[in-house]
């Protein structure tokens, strides 16, 4: 009975908060949605955006079961947390994809160029249900895929390992029923799943948003290099918005766009806390999709400015220096300290893995800096050490210099800079960057 009454204690303050919410967000739902489609219904000509393909499209009656489905997940999902944080963390997600795919819904709206045929029995009920709000307007991005991202993302950890790949399956049906229903078209999918990404990356899971510390960057050299970010951003939008006369696949264009504005955040003053990188060197999924095409740009970068050159050099005792290993150059290794925040560690590294994350090319911070270089006094003792960052240029040397002068291997920056050149790699520090290695002494 005490246990009983414990348990009631302990899951009350989760009920309680889940109640609010929920009371909040439906009718928020629904007003914004319905708003959104009476909006559009005024104008006298809305586009749509579609594929020829589409129209073969089959159209299953049934699948409007799983589509439905997802109301049921979107209520539950508030009350199945532990805590009070976590159902806001997901009450967030939910009011980040509403606001975002309202605006888009007013500012862009589209119109679906299907039309459904007769349906009867328990499918055709829940079809003329859905008829009386549901107007074929609110198109792109799929309001229905970027909650079922979140749903997804947000169950599958909690259920137990064997009643996941019924839930990943049902997810399935639940994302693929956006077409069988003839609900909507193909390119609102992935535009509803980049929306989705973009509410769980910024109200992650186990961590605080990387937006939660931004101050305003004083550095010149961050803020412009924000602008080159933030430049990349719009010309993809543009680019966007002048080929989707085109094809409807422009739209695939708004992934990179979305990625280097974040990243132009970051450099703007959210700082590394944008890749959501861990200790270990690993991502949360939500970043590593959401930011794929800025890595991608980055692992290609890393390509061609060390394809001619060793992948690392030994500095002394046992520490070496180089760039972002790959995973069976990672393995000769007891351990990897990684300054680089953009790239993630290689999956079945085997090397114990340190991780400083930090923007690129900008200058370390001297705390950091330190900290880096007495995990590297540490670690040597128990094998060969990597410091690395993407190139091994600028953050992975800055690192090197300052555990050099730190443990009197060298006098001064100058003298480590000369041992790092000596030793076959070439790197590029500005002198903010040696005051800050000096200081970190």
């Amino acid at each position: 009975m005490g246990q009983a009454r414990s348990r009631f204690s302990q899951a009350a303050p989760v009920l309680k908060r889940a109640t609010l919410w929920l009371v909040f967000l439906a009718p928020f739902f629904y007003l914004t949605y319905g708003g959104a489609n009476w909006l559009a219904s005024q104008s006298a000509h809305v586009p749509n955006i579609a594929f020829a393909w589409e129209s073969a499209i089959p159209f299953l009656a049934w699948s409007i079961i799983p589509y439905w489905s997802i109301n049921l997940f979107y209520a539950l999902c508030l009350f199945i947390n532990t805590t009070p944080r976590d159902v806001d963390m997901l009450a967030r997600r939910y009011l980040t994809i509403q606001i975002v795919a309202i605006a888009c819904f007013i500012a862009f709206p589209l119109e679906a160029t299907f039309v459904r045929p007769a349906t009867s029995g328990l499918p055709g009920f829940m079809f003329d249900v859905l008829g009386g709000f549901d107007k074929p307007f609110n198109q792109a991005p799929s309001l229905h895929v970027a909650l079922l991202v979140v749903i997804w993302d947000h169950l599958r950890g909690r259920l137990p390992r064997r009643a996941r790949l019924f839930w990943h399956v049902w997810c399935f049906l639940i994302g693929a029923s956006v077409l069988t229903t003839w609900q909507h078209h193909v390119m609102d999918i992935p535009t509803g799943m980049l929306l989705g990404l973009f509410a769980a990356w910024l109200f992650p899971r186990d961590a605080t948003s990387p937006l939660a510390n931004f101050t305003l960057s004083r550095d010149p050299k961050s803020r412009r290099l924000g602008i080159y970010y933030l430049g990349g951003a719009v010309a993809f939008l543009v680019l966007a918005a002048l080929c989707i006369r085109l094809t409807a696949a422009a739209l695939l264009m708004l992934w990179p766009a979305v990625a280097l504005a974040i990243v132009a955040v970051g450099y703007f003053g959210a700082g590394p806390q944008i890749f959501l990188k861990r200790a270990d060197g690993r991502t949360l999924p939500a970043s590593r999709l959401l930011l794929a095409p800025y890595r991608l740009g980055a692992t290609i970068n890393v390509w061609l400015w060390t394809r001619k050159m060793p992948a690392s050099v030994v500095i002394a005792n046992g520490v070496h220096l180089g760039r972002f290993p790959r995973r069976h150059e990672a393995n000769r290794f007891a351990t990897v300290i990684d300054i680089a925040g953009e790239l993630q560690r290689p999956s079945g590294t085997l090397a114990r893995w340190c991780s400083f994350p930090a923007l690129d090319l900008t200058g370390l911070d001297k705390i950091q800096a330190r900290a880096a270089a007495d995990v590297i006094e540490a670690a040597r003792h128990q094998g060969p050490v990597l410091v690395c960052c993407a190139l091994g240029f600028q953050r992975s040397a800055c690192v090197i210099v300052s555990w050099l002068v730190s443990s009197r291997r060298c006098e001064n920056p100058a003298e480590a800079l000369q041992l790092i050149e000596r030793a076959g790699r070439r790197v590029y520090l500005p002198m903010e960057t040696i005051h800050a290695a000096r200081e970190g002494v």
